[in-house]
């Protein structure tokens, strides 16, 4: 019916019409596909940027106050009116080095006069006749 109802209303369709070959409908699918992921992959915008001024102020908050964590950095940012999350705030926060751990070497060293592991004595508590067999 559409069709039909083109041809009557357009008297001039006939002219516009052209044959194509089907290497140029697949090319025009493949251009029409290329554009829509294109489209569909676009660079949206994500959460905003943590402007300077805080990342600064994170980082200087976490040097003055080694004892503070993340939660009070962000307690004391919400009292002075700027809202971010505990999460930024332990990534913008500066990191201290820890002094490695002892090895256990050390740790044997350390402790050998505390250390007692003896069993001179071996007391069966369950007969022979009651204990499970196992092939």
């Amino acid at each position: 019916m559409l069709w039909a109802w083109l041809a009557h209303a357009w008297c001039d369709w006939r002219s516009v019409v052209c044959i194509v070959k089907a290497e140029t409908v697949v090319a025009w699918h493949r251009r029409g596909f290329r554009l829509f992921w294109t489209w569909k992959s676009r660079h949206r915008a994500g959460r905003p940027a943590v402007p300077h001024v805080v990342r600064t102020l994170i980082r200087d908050m976490s040097t003055a106050n080694p004892l503070w964590r993340a939660p009070r950095i962000d307690g004391e940012l919400l009292k002075l009116g700027i809202a971010v999350s505990q999460s930024t705030v332990a990534v913008y926060m500066r990191r201290y080095q820890r002094p490695p751990s002892q090895t256990w070497r050390t740790f044997l060293t350390n402790h050998a006069s505390q250390i007692i592991a003896a069993d001179p004595f071996v007391v069966p508590t369950v007969p022979a006749a009651l204990r499970p067999h196992h092939p």
